[in-house]
Formats: structure tokens, C-alpha cells, sequence
């Protein structure tokens, strides 16, 4: 082993060496994975490692089942259109993958003759790929030696070790002793059976009526060579206390003209839900509702859709999580006496549109499809 930034002891290689002998026998079958001996397609590691930030393995199955029916090579995803990429990638939230997804594509195809670059230095530099994607895709793809660190390996490491400082302080030390451990041969094999081993052995501590759920120590191949049993493993990683989550509140204006269309606008690609389709509105203000129930001042081109139109506040709001904040939103349905400047969508079509998950919720309020 070479470069590593912990000093490598006998416990580091056989805690190694444990890790991919229980992968040989207890790999998890996923559809992006290449079996033992199949040739291994840097396009589906790719996609699916940026599909799986921020989202379930259950949800990205069937949705990369689908992207890759439609799109099953880089070169088909690079000639799509960004409105298509966006429209299939419509209820996976973090939008902005969707939009680097597709950049990343065109790249690959104009840049390096659709062959995907082998190496992380390379790599990082396509649009959307940071550095745990560009490990990732060097390790497994091309069996390069590099360091994936993932939710699922930092809890690992970091209850292997013992690892006491809080996160995210703790981070570059879980990341010295991952280092440490990744092999020179099959780094990429290593990598997969960590986020196994996290996923369905050292699972993140759950409090069910009082108490917290442990991790499956006695299933795990890393047992042996584990300090973290030592002590309670379900502690760690430590995190500080997660603040509350404020909340936000904001309008959605859902307006029909007399043909039968809704009007929509496409959001900016900078910014909360970027280059999504969304129902015109306010802005989102921290307050409460009285304060800002109505706050379209600052949002002319929806306020003007309610004047001179025959308007309805829906009873009921819609309310969504994201990663900083809950968004509740009072819904206004309306015929406009116009419907100019807006984007058309027939009203029976409107499932197929690229709507965030916050807009169907809104959808769905105001009775236009049932999702």
C-alpha cells in the first residue's frame, strides 16, 4: 500500500483483507453493480453514484432502472435534451445533479470521445463531480486506488476506530484511517462492501422508545478487529445536536386559463429547485403565516395573475422538507383574465411534466392529478 495518511498496522490489513473475503460471499445485488467476473460500465457507476447522494437505494432503483432504459449509454444521455434529463429526474429532489448530469454527459461525449476519464484528477474536473464521486467512479469503474468515503463508510470507520471527535471536525482522521485501510488491489471491491457493511450491518442508530437500536456486531467480518465494541458502537460518529429546523411559508398560485392549460414557470438554474418547472408564487419567508401568508409584493408577475381573476384560497396547506428547512405553502387556484408570458401545460399532461416534489404536493392539493 502506498501514500497512506495513518501509519498501516497488521489490525489495518487484516481488517482489509476480512472486509473482501465477506464481500466475495455477501455482496448486495444491485443493478448497477457488475457481477464477479462481468466487465464493469463506468457510465451506470457513474450515474448511479450521483443518483445515490442524498437519495435511498429503494428510490434510485427504479429510477435508474428507467434512465438507463432510456439512456443506456453516456453518448444517449449526452443527446438528450436538458428539459428531458430534468423531466425523468422529477421527484428525486437536489435538482441541481440533474442539470450537472446531463453537462456531465455532453462532456464525456465532446471532450473525451465518450470514453469516461480513468482517473480522479480527471475526473473532478467534469461538471458535477466532486471528489467522493471521482474516488468512487476511479475505484470501481477502473480498479484505481482511491479513497470513497460515503455516510455509510464514515460510520463504519469511524466505530472501527473508536473515533471520538465530533463530527465534522472528525472528518480528516475517519478519512486517515479509510486511507489506511483501502487496499492496492481491489479498492473499488473494498469501497462497495464498506457501504455494505453500513447499510446492512453497522446501521445508523435509531431511538425506539427510549433506546437506541445497535448495530449487528456479531454479523459483521470487521468484529474481531473492532474497538468501537468495546464501548456502545451506536454512539458513534458523534454529531453535534442537530439545530431545528426553521420553518418557511410562501403562496403557489395554481392557474388554469379557459383552454384548459396550467401555467407554469421554469425556475433560474441558480438556486432552490433550479431549472424546474414550478407553479408561479411568492418567495419563501421565515415569519409565520400571518406575516407572510401573502407575501407576493416582492413577486409581481404572480400577484398580477390574481387581479382581475376569479380567485380561491384551497383549504389546507402544502408542506415539505428540505434538507434546512420546512416550506408551508398556502394554495391559490385561479382562472387569470390572461394567461400571456406563462408556460402552457395541458391539463391532462401535467404528470408528465417536470415537476419537484413540492409542486405535485401542490398539484395534488388543488385536485389536478392524483400523485
Amino acid at each position: 500500500m502506498t501514500g497512506k495518511s495513518a501509519k498501516i498496522t497488521q489490525r489495518h490489513l487484516d481488517a482489509a483483507s476480512a472486509v473482501l473475503n465477506w464481500y466475495d460471499s455477501h455482496r448486495r445485488h444491485l443493478p448497477w453493480r457488475a457481477g464477479p467476473g462481468q466487465p464493469v460500465d463506468p457510465y451506470r457507476v457513474w450515474l448511479s453514484e450521483v443518483m445515490l447522494q442524498q437519495t435511498t437505494v429503494a428510490t434510485v432503483r427504479s429510477a435508474f432502472a428507467e434512465f438507463t432504459r432510456r439512456w443506456p449509454g453516456v453518448a444517449d444521455l449526452a443527446a438528450a435534451s436538458r428539459d428531458e434529463v430534468m423531466e425523468q429526474w422529477a421527484g428525486l429532489g437536489y435538482y441541481a445533479r440533474a442539470r450537472n448530469l446531463h453537462a456531465c454527459a455532453v462532456a464525456v461525449v465532446n471532450d473525451h470521445g465518450g470514453v469516461f476519464p480513468d482517473t480522479e484528477d480527471e475526473l473532478r474536473k467534469l461538471p458535477g463531480v466532486g471528489a467522493y464521486t471521482a474516488a468512487a467512479v476511479a475505484a470501481i469503474a477502473f480498479g484505481r486506488r482511491a479513497v470513497v468515503m460515503d455516510g455509510n463508510i464514515e460510520r463504519v470507520a469511524a466505530r472501527w476506530q473508536a473515533i471520538t471527535t465530533l463530527l465534522p471536525a472528525a472528518k480528516p482522521e475517519i478519512h486517515a484511517e479509510v486511507d489506511a485501510l483501502t487496499p492496492d488491489h481491489r479498492a473499488g471491491d473494498f469501497a462497495q462492501a464498506m457501504m455494505d457493511i453500513g447499510a446492512t450491518i453497522c446501521t445508523p442508530a435509531r431511538k425506539s422508545k427510549g433506546r437506541l437500536s445497535q448495530p449487528d456486531c456479531d454479523a459483521c467480518p470487521l468484529f474481531e478487529t473492532c474497538s468501537g465494541r468495546q464501548g456502545d458502537p451506536a454512539l458513534l460518529p458523534l454529531k453535534k445536536p442537530k439545530t431545528p429546523r426553521p420553518d418557511r411559508f410562501g403562496v403557489a398560485v395554481v392557474a388554469e386559463d379557459e383552454a384548459g392549460n396550467i401555467l407554469l414557470e421554469r425556475r433560474g438554474d441558480k438556486g432552490m429547485l433550479g431549472g424546474m418547472l414550478v407553479f408561479p408564487g411568492s418567495n419563501w419567508a421565515d415569519g409565520t403565516p400571518a406575516q407572510s401568508r401573502y407575501p407576493l409584493e416582492d413577486y409581481q408577475a404572480a400577484k398580477r395573475l390574481l387581479e382581475g381573476g376569479e380567485a380561491v384560497t384551497l383549504n389546507g396547506n402544502v408542506e415539505h422538507i428540505f434538507s434546512h428547512f420546512r416550506v408551508i405553502l398556502t394554495v391559490i387556484r385561479v382562472k387569470p383574465a390572461s394567461g400571456e408570458g406563462w408556460l402552457k401545460v395541458p391539463k391532462n399532461e401535467l404528470s408528465g411534466a417536470a415537476l419537484p416534489t413540492v409542486m405535485r404536493k401542490v398539484a395534488r392539493l388543488a385536485g389536478l392529478e392524483a400523485w
